[in-house]
């Protein structure tokens, strides 16, 4: 088979895998499984071999036209470069780790055919958006994925967290997706094609006519599709799904396709100063701003939702100073550790037979309870923190040396503001990522709340999935020397000045939250739970002096009473209450997006129902009631004919005598 062929393929048998589990899941469910796993595995399989054959050199091209438009046209076609290749074997792979930890996760699930067929089909849409080389077809996988995650996001239907949770994806990214089909219509409108090769060209040779208007439009879907603020509320909702659906949306699909696409067609966002600056703020915001809310959360999924948003913020944030490399970098080395993480807290959850044993201050003795997920954990965990030797260490430098070089002026690829943003939001950043990492290790690993139900050791699909996603969460980062080969040529090396800052407010930020940890476990052990269930937001030391006035009672249920060894109540303080609820910007959006629209919609259903409908009531009373009267008049009775012909008779006699008395 040729290289084209094989590609061809990739995205294809996890498409007839879907097809094939969804016809067969009633009639034959002995095939679901294997349908479910061989397909996507077998699709890794041809992902690494289009990866070999393409081995960092010329991009693999295939165009053939797909249908005639008469104007501009639209083609099915490959374009498979460095990063394509790699982006696609990291789908793959995550892809086949999560079908293969959903056959004892879901075992029991009486929906697992169609959830097993809908994750195949997500697989197959985002590999034909890694490897599309035309922009049209690139929104068909674009929008396959939306649909898809509204389905599996909304999987447990009967609960009302997530039928509003899947809503909510659905609707927010759909919010972004409307500027970029427009977005992508500009873009094939002054290129003269779809094809992504010849847009570069035409971006290279200056024929892009409103550069800023068309970036700014495509980094609307862009912010809905990658969760970049300020449309990222959907994510951390969205961990009302199971939690391998997480792992897939966050490590590999969905959220990374913003930031593939942005790294495919970077020179169109560069051809704008203004692009590239608003670019660097969203990222800045995103980070810093996903950092605090991820140290308030207690639910160990939704810290994991937070973590993705500051992570998705650094790769935006490398968009942004012109460093595609690094950008692929950090997604490649982010998809690894963060598929194992929410892996790990699967297992976790899955121990304790509920999803109440996400709540961070309820869990209690997990370490040796799970023993795999507590050592692949600490593994991802340290990589998330950006620890060295692990791979986040790696490619997180990456993207602060980026930073740091076009920030001093080293190169002009970006705007110097962009540089400084970035890099100055970057290192908050690391800070903030070290104290949550360290914060939810310390919570659930070393936490004293209620000891959860045993409900045994965990199929080994599970635990074995874990210790693979270990092995690239370590040593991947040590791939930044070939890598640059695949990634433009550019220079993956750590830069000096950044690793050692970087490093450094790494371990500040664990060092403190350590600290804070201990102070405020030495506290519980004084404080009454009574008092510490009743201030959740104060701070430790008032807690203490107001239990000890009052003489509260213990607090009777301890499941039910927040951790007060939590050291992001702490570390926070007053900021805390705010962060925890995301800073309120969903209330903002129901203030000036959600009501307006319900009001608006209030008032057409009153003009509908009072004004529309009673012009419309009133044209069929009219004749009815005419008809009344004639009906009744047919009575049918001779009579009454005569009688009334003969009344008729003498009004009209009268009338006419009146007539001619006036005259």
């Amino acid at each position: 088979m040729t290289t084209t062929t094989l590609a061809v393929l990739v995205p294809l048998l996890p498409f007839l895998g879907a097809v094939a589990g969804l016809l067969l899941g009633r009639t034959a469910p002995g095939f679901v499984r294997p349908l479910a796993v061989l397909p996507v595995l077998a699709s890794l399989v041809l992902a690494v071999t289009v990866a070999v054959h393409q081995g960092g050199g010329l991009p693999i091209e295939s165009h053939t036209e797909l249908t005639p438009t008469g104007s501009v046209p639209i083609e099915l076609g490959l374009h498979i470069d460095g990063f394509a290749a790699l982006v696609a074997v990291l789908v793959g792979v995550v892809a086949t780790c999560v079908q293969i930890y959903s056959t004892g996760y879901l075992r029991d699930d009486p929906r697992y055919p169609s959830y097993a067929a809908l994750v195949s089909l997500f697989t197959s849409a985002m590999l034909l958006v890694v490897y599309s080389g035309d922009l049209m077809v690139l929104l068909v996988g674009w929008e396959i994925m939306g649909i898809c995650s509204y389905f599996l996001v909304g999987h447990y239907w009967e609960t009302p967290e997530a039928r509003a949770a899947s809503l909510k994806a659905f609707l927010v990214t759909k919010l972004g997706d409307v500027p970029f089909l427009i977005g992508l219509f500009a873009l094939a409108t002054d290129a003269g094609s779809f094809r992504i090769t010849r847009v570069l060209g035409a971006v290279a040779s200056g024929g892009l006519h409103h550069p800023t208007v068309v970036a700014l439009l495509l980094l609307a879907g862009v912010a809905g599709k990658s969760a970049l603020f300020p449309l990222h509320t959907w994510l951390p909702d969205a961990m009302a799904g199971p939690t391998p659906v997480s792992a897939l949306i966050h490590a590999a699909t969905m959220v990374a396709a913003g930031i593939y696409f942005v790294a495919r067609l970077l020179p169109v966002f560069q051809a704008s100063a203004a692009a590239m600056i608003v670019l660097a703020v969203m990222a800045g915001v995103t980070m810093v701003g996903s950092g605090l809310a991820a140290l308030a959360q207690d639910d160990i999924k939704r810290v994991l939702a937070y973590s993705t948003i500051g992570q998705l913020g650094y790769m935006a944030g490398a968009l942004a100073v012109g460093d595609r490399g690094a950008a692929v970098f950090h997604l490649l080395a982010h998809g690894a550790f963060k598929a194992l993480l929410f892996l790990a807290a699967g297992v976790i959850i899955h121990a304790s037979g509920t999803n109440s044993l996400a709540a961070m201050s309820r869990m209690k003795d997990l370490r040796t309870r799970v023993p795999d997920a507590f050592w692949t954990m600490t593994v991802a965990l340290l990589a998330l923190a950006a620890i060295p030797p692990f791979s986040g260490f790696f490619s997180k430098e990456a993207v602060l040396g980026a930073a740091e070089h076009v920030a001093t002026g080293h190169t002009e690829q970006a705007p110097l503001a962009s540089g400084w943003i970035v890099l100055v939001t970057g290192l908050v950043t690391a800070v903030l990522t070290a104290a949550y990492a360290t914060r939810l290790w310390l919570l659930a690993f070393r936490g004293h709340g209620a000891e959860a139900p045993d409900h045994g050791r965990q199929p080994v699909t599970m635990t074995a999935v874990l210790w693979v996603l270990a092995v690239p969460s370590l040593a991947f980062g040590l791939a930044f020397g070939p890598l640059p080969d695949w990634f433009d040529g550019r220079d993956l090396t750590p830069v000096l000045t950044t690793s050692v800052l970087g490093t450094g407010l790494a371990l500040v930020g664990g060092i403190v939250t350590y600290g804070a940890w201990r102070h405020t476990t030495a506290l519980a052990a004084r404080v009454p739970l009574g008092a510490v269930a009743a201030h959740p937001d104060a701070d430790a030391g008032r807690i203490e002096a107001e239990a000890i006035a009052s003489h509260e009672p213990a607090y009777g249920d301890v499941a039910q009473a927040p951790d007060p060894a939590d050291p992001g109540r702490l570390l926070l303080g007053p900021l805390h209450r705010h962060a925890a609820v995301g800073f309120h910007l969903d209330a903002v959006y129901s203030v000036l997006f959600v009501r307006p629209v319900q009001a608006g919609a209030t008032l057409v259903r009153f003009l509908d129902r009072e004004v529309v409908d009673t012009y419309v009531r009133g044209a069929g009373a009219l004749p009815r009631w005419l008809g009344t009267a004639v009906r009744r008049a047919q009575t049918g009775n001779v009579q009454t004919y005569v009688s009334a012909l003969l009344a008729g008779t003498v009004v009209l006699v009268v009338a006419a005598l009146l007539v001619a008395t006036g005259a």
